[in-house]
């Protein structure tokens, strides 16, 4: 490859060498060039849009405007814009609430809840029969912000129940302040804790078993941006009613800079355990807190302990995979935590263990009775059950094709646990121990969304090197595989996320309304199939990914379900970079994309907070071997001068603290002064977003109609009737 690749072409090399602009598409903004050159080891490469980097610079935001305004006057001309949002808000207003990350305290329980069309969602407290209409809410983001702007990022109540710690932010930036509520007034009391969340590096808190205050995350320092510039999470203790600013610290400063620390009591409020990630790419150490504030070190990591919790037995749990890429469950004594001593109580088998991490709940819960192991086999979940001493005693009852999210042990000898599926809307089910059998609870969300004229098939694509990808295919019964189906095929592929059945949106209902086909691949680089399906598409194996994706659009046009010209992808974040190495790699494949705040300068990403905690997962330009794989994929040093790429939509918010905005700038300049096929190349910049997570409901549905809209006009396709 030559050094640069923006030198490829005479024409193009001239503008550059002449500081003019020009663009291929020719509606788009004119974007000024102004290069800089970059030296890894003796290999130069230019970098033309390095000045749109800068966020904070006037000329910057004026692009960033001018960029969306042409976007936002391309949608709003569309006939079919503005009654596409007024029939999702509608859809999604008319569904009931839905509840999640349950937590039991006081013998009383917990829940996040959302309740549409409210802009964002609260907590509630629910009775011991979990029933929704006996929910009381005790933080309400609503009432305290009227714009929606302010989101719960997570809270953990008190072991007695009375108190709630919450985590909030705004603009959807996840820049967390903790916030501390009485149960029974729904105020707040105490001051409030800043600098204990921050995107990617999170947030944590666990109690004292006693109530009288709690270890939580926290990034310190006297320059505060300085500091989450460059993560030093550490932990430290808050004893209710003092002076945060005096906060006693914990552990944390031997830790990587990019450590993720998670500290949890949940089963057992004599101890914490503190989980720390190594950066994003799967390695964990835990220590163990005790009342006293003793510290002991569990696990290294070296050891390959995913996961590990303290039981009501007072017994330790752990997840390890080493020498078992898809997990096996040991026990160990607390008085005795060798990890050459623990004992294997489930070993390893065809399903996977599930890892801790930033979404769902814990993969291993004990009770009195029993243990309860969440497993994911391919994608869809089950959940083992075992006696203390590994006897297999069945698994909970779940519908085919089923992911269960958390599980929560109540203290009457019964649990809840979350049931989703494609086609039925989630509810949480009530197994009880004694008898084995497990009802709906009230805990369910109803839908006007109907399915019954859908079905689930899963099909394989075989890779370039011939592993096989599974492929969730959405469609309606009856579909013609004539070639000419609208088809949609959605990917992720990394840090061992695994993407699992879940109700199907009322923008999927709209898609499969308007004839089209909507697809889920099962990627390397998640965690359907364990560690090893991880490793084979992270770091130097990171082309796996796009292999397997491109595979999959290459069997959906074989398979006659569609053709290159029916044909779009989309994916967000690290599926966004996917977008970005598909598309550039493959510019035939697709008619549209859309990439949502994706990542697209691979020499560049780390130089964020975001992506050194990344380089785990991706690597570093600063490792020669590492660098050769990043600079083969890196989109952006990809693109082709007159390649004919697809039409182009790219989503970002200016608040991401995930993905820095300038990825999206920068591929959307360099795609607009390059593409060959007239097609177009657009950019939407909400300025009260960030990576997704905390938008207000109106901004998310925003979003959706847009870019539904686009694949729609680019599609040819027509919004149906409503039923």
């Amino acid at each position: 490859m030559k050094p640069s690749v923006w030198k490829s072409t005479p024409l193009l090399g001239l503008l550059f060498a002449a500081g003019l602009t020009w663009a291929a598409d020719k509606t788009a903004p004119v974007t000024p060039i102004q290069i800089v050159t970059d030296s890894y080891g003796e290999l130069k490469i230019d970098d033309p849009y390095r000045w749109l980097e800068h966020t904070a610079d006037p000329k910057v935001h004026q692009w960033s405007l001018s960029q969306d305004k042409r976007t936002r006057q391309y949608l709003d001309k569309l006939p079919f814009r503005k009654a596409m949002y007024a029939r999702l808000m509608k859809q999604i207003s008319a569904t009931s609430s839905s509840y999640y990350d349950l937590h039991g305290a006081g013998g009383q329980l917990f829940a996040m809840f959302n309740q549409p069309p409210k802009q964002q969602p609260m907590i509630a407290l629910l009775d011991k029969n979990a029933d929704p209409a006996q929910a009381r809410v005790i933080v309400d983001p609503n009432v305290m912000d009227k714009n929606g702007r302010t989101a719960i990022d997570w809270f953990v109540p008190s072991h007695n129940g009375k108190l709630l710690a919450v985590s909030m932010s705004q603009n959807g930036s996840e820049d967390g302040s903790v916030h501390i509520f009485d149960v029974s007034t729904g105020k707040q009391v105490g001051q409030t804790i800043p600098l204990v969340q921050y995107p990617t590096g999170g947030g944590s808190l666990a109690w004292r078993a006693d109530d009288s205050g709690f270890w939580y995350t926290r990034y310190p320092g006297a320059d505060e941006a300085a500091e989450r510039q460059h993560f030093y999470q550490q932990v430290y203790f808050h004893k209710l009613g003092d002076d945060p600013a005096k906060d006693a610290y914990v552990m944390g400063k031997d830790f990587p800079k990019v450590a993720e620390i998670a500290l949890s009591s949940d089963q057992n409020p004599n101890y914490v355990v503190a989980a720390v990630a190594n950066g994003d790419g799967g390695e964990f150490a835990h220590y163990l807190l005790d009342q006293n504030g003793g510290i002991r070190q569990i696990s290294h990591f070296k050891d390959k302990i995913v996961v590990a919790t303290v039981g009501s037995d007072n017994a330790l749990y752990l997840v390890s995979r080493q020498n078992a890429p898809r997990g096996k469950l040991l026990k160990l004594a607390l008085n005795d935590i060798d990890l050459a001593h623990a004992k294997v109580i489930l070993p390893e088998s065809d399903a996977v263990i599930q890892p801790g991490g930033e979404f769902g709940g814990s993969p291993v819960v004990v009770t009195k009775k029993a243990i309860y192991v969440r497993e994911i086999v391919g994608g869809p979940s089950q959940v083992a059950i075992i006696d203390h001493d590994g006897k297999a005693m069945g698994k909970l009852p779940l519908p085919d094709v089923a992911a269960v999210k958390e599980i929560q042990a109540l203290d009457d000898g019964s649990l809840l646990y979350s049931v989703k599926t494609y086609l039925q809307a989630p509810y949480f089910a009530r197994y009880d121990e004694a008898s084995g059998k497990a009802v709906p609870s009230k805990l369910a969300q109803t839908s006007p969304l109907n399915y019954d004229d859908t079905e689930v098939v899963r099909e394989f694509a075989t890779s370039k090197d011939g592993t096989k990808i599974p492929l969730n295919i959405v469609r309606r019964k009856g579909t013609k595989l004539d070639g000419t189906n609208p088809v949609l095929l959605n990917g992720y592929g990394g840090f061992s996320v695994s993407l699992e059945p879940g109700f199907l949106s009322a923008a999927t209902r709209l898609w499969l309304d308007a004839g089209g086909v909507f697809v889920i691949a099962n990627l390397r680089g998640g965690g359907e199939f364990g560690e090893t399906w991880h490793s084979q598409g992270s770091v130097t194996a990171k082309q796996n990914v796009f292999d397997d994706f491109t595979a999959a659009a290459q069997y959906l046009i074989a398979q006659k379900y569609t053709s290159s010209e029916h044909m779009a992808a989309i994916g967000g974040s690290n599926g966004g970079l996917l977008m970005g190495a598909v598309f550039t790699q493959h510019p035939e494949l697709f008619r549209a994309v859309v990439s949502q705040v994706g990542i697209y300068d691979m020499l560049r990403v780390e130089l964020d907070p975001n992506g050194a905690f990344n380089t785990t997962e991706y690597g570093s330009v600063k490792d020669p071997a590492q660098f050769k794989a990043l600079y083969a994929y890196s989109p952006y040093h990809h693109v082709v001068d007159g390649a004919k790429y697809p039409a182009i939509f790219m989503g970002t918010g200016e608040t991401d603290g995930r993905v820095n905005p300038m990825h999206s700038r920068k591929m959307i300049a360099r795609l607009q002064a390059a593409t060959g096929s007239g097609h177009p190349v657009y950019l939407s910049i909400n300025a009260h977003a960030g990576h997704g997570i905390g938008s207000a409901l109106s901004i998310k549905v925003n979003q959706t109609a847009d870019l539904y809209s686009f694949l729609f006009d680019q599609l040819g396709m027509h919004l149906p009737k409503a039923k």
